[in-house]
């Protein structure tokens, strides 16, 4: 028997499963929800912009949860023995960088520091950056358009780069006491492998390369030259890390001593080298070329691979075309929205519409699935946490059209569920019009396995039959397949992809009277999305509001 352990690192909480690589079974599943801060995110009431994460939390979250999963897992099956777990996988949310000195400690685990949130991990959702994020694309244009070529042409403040130079410039104090930072993804892998010196440290491909500009073609990461223009003293950072990355059937080191006494496991089993929840997410549905992968959570990863003999074109405002980001000898391709789950629990958590038992996400649902499309003549704009593909803009804000006096919560929900299906949809269209065609969608998150009515709504908006990952933790399960690789209990990541990966039995597919119905809509909604994002396309749009009316009127004649 050989067993993995996959940690998933997402936005409020940390996951462990261990998993049987012969069929995929998880026989532990445990949760830990990071205790700093508000659901785990260090906040500003006085800056939406700001969200950090305290790297503590990473630490007794990994302790926590694989102690409790390996107990869970001995009283799931009694042939169980935690000497038989081969090796670890981890994913994490990203770009999630964190300052650290010159021994690779961490500023906020320091006295100096801690009560600061510019020295705590910078969460991809932090947008502090997005004045630094504009100026890196500006630079980049000019001087080097080959570093955004292979990102979709426009650099974002979700990314490494911009939250770095913005704590260069708002917190120098922080920024002077660093010695370089570090990704969450290969923070982990190396403090449980005793590499994270910063000259021991392994940096993944994944991270690098869809968020920090790395490119073996020009030498890695962006020339000093290029940084020291943004600051002289981003120049410098530049020396710290490297010019190598590596790939995701690597490993990052072996386990220490001292972890393997604190988790119960045997000193030594491998590590994987670590990579985006996003990215494992899709290893764990069992991505192919050919197949998108839709992460759906917090905010939504929409994720594609190509074989590497594949001559892919550059492809505007997605977030990357990175070789062996997700899979081996296959280009990773990536895309995503921005919010998706956030923008549902803005409207329940913040909204409160009818109060808490009325106006919660189940009492939503029941009376959203009873509308008939175009029922309620809404129509949203799915931008509140900004636009991440295709328009890649942060500063853009949502939008509700259409609301009368007689317009219910409920219609709201509805309205706010499918405008995230229309920033899917123009995703898949976004791929398609660039030679990457999407035959079949898998979706995976607590969303796609526990709402049966917006995976109805994706699949009318879309026209496309969507199917649901097998897993409920399907990123830790992406995590645990890397382990299974690196730990040698399979020899390929397709091999251990067949084995431990599936599809489950329910889908959704599209109902015809619906889709045709969303394309009018879709249309309404495209002209709403280049009209407010596109500066060349904002053009008239008095037919709107009165097109609504007419769907709404024909839907409920």
């Amino acid at each position: 028997m050989a067993y993995t352990i996959g940690l998933d690192y997402g936005t409020n909480s940390v996951r462990c499963v261990i998993v049987d690589t012969t069929n995929g079974s998880e026989l532990g599943t445990v949760v830990y929800e990071y205790e700093t801060g508000q659901a785990g995110i260090i906040l500003d009431p006085a800056d939406h912009n700001l969200a950090r994460q305290n790297p503590a939390d990473y630490l007794k979250g990994a302790e926590v949860t694989i102690k409790q999963a390996i107990q869970q897992a001995g009283k799931t099956c009694k042939k169980f023995n935690p000497k038989d777990i081969v090796g670890i996988g981890v994913d994490t949310t990203g770009s999630t960088p964190l300052p650290v000195d010159k021994n690779g400690t961490p500023l906020a685990m320091l006295d100096a520091f801690r009560d600061n949130p510019n020295a705590h991990a910078w969460l991809w959702k932090d947008h502090t950056g997005y004045a630094e994020a504009a100026e890196i694309t500006e630079l980049a244009k000019k001087e080097h358009p080959e570093y955004l070529a292979k990102c979709g042409g426009t650099y974002s403040s979700e990314w490494f780069f911009s939250k770095v130079l913005h704590c260069l410039r708002t917190a120098p104090n922080v920024y002077d006491a660093a010695y370089t930072w570090i990704e969450h993804a290969d923070w982990i892998p190396a403090i449980l492998t005793g590499t994270d010196h910063p000259d021991k440290l392994k940096r993944c491909r994944c991270a690098a390369g869809h968020k920090a500009m790395f490119n073996d073609s020009w030498g890695g990461y962006p020339d000093v030259k290029f940084l020291s223009k943004l600051d002289t003293r981003l120049g410098k950072l530049r020396q710290t890390l490297g010019n190598k990355t590596y790939v995701i059937d690597q490993a990052a080191g072996k386990l220490t001593d001292e972890w393997a006494k604190k988790l119960g496991l045997t000193p030594g089993i491998p590590v994987a080298m670590g990579a985006f929840d996003a990215h494992l997410g899709a290893v764990g549905s069992g991505i192919k070329p050919g197949v998108l992968v839709k992460i759906i959570g917090t905010s939504t990863c929409d994720m594609v691979v190509a074989p590497s003999s594949t001559k892919l074109p550059d492809i505007p405002g997605i977030c990357g075309i990175v070789e062996g980001s997700i899979l081996p000898d296959c280009y990773g391709l990536e895309a995503g929205q921005s919010a998706v789950g956030d923008i549902f629990n803005w409207f329940v958590n913040y909204i409160q519409p009818g109060g808490k038992e009325a106006g919660s996400h189940l009492a939503l649902t029941e009376k959203a699935a009873k509308l008939k499309p175009g029922q309620s003549g809404l129509l949203a704009l799915d931008w509140n946490n900004g636009n991440r593909t295709i328009l890649v803009d942060q500063r853009l804000t949502g939008l509700l059209l259409g609301q009368t006096l007689h317009t219910k919560p409920e219609e709201i929900y509805r309205a706010l569920i499918e405008a995230t299906a229309f920033g899917a949809l123009a995703i898949i269209n976004r791929f398609e019009e660039y030679g990457v065609k999407i035959s079949e969608v898998v979706n995976c998150g607590g969303i796609a396995e526990k709402n049966a009515m917006l995976m109805q709504i994706y699949a009318d908006v879309t026209g496309r039959e969507m199917k649901v990952s097998r897993s409920a933790q399907t990123c830790a399960l992406g995590s645990a397949v890397a382990a299974a690789v690196v730990g040698g209990a399979h020899h390929d990541y397709s091999t251990a992809q067949a084995a431990m990966c599936g599809i489950k039995d329910v889908t959704y597919k599209p109902i015809a009277k619906n889709h045709a119905v969303y394309k009018k809509l879709y249309a309404l909604y495209k002209q709403l999305h280049d009209a407010f994002g596109l500066k060349e396309k904002s053009a008239s749009m008095h037919n709107i509001m009165k097109d609504l009316l007419n769907i709404k009127e024909t839907v409920n004649s």
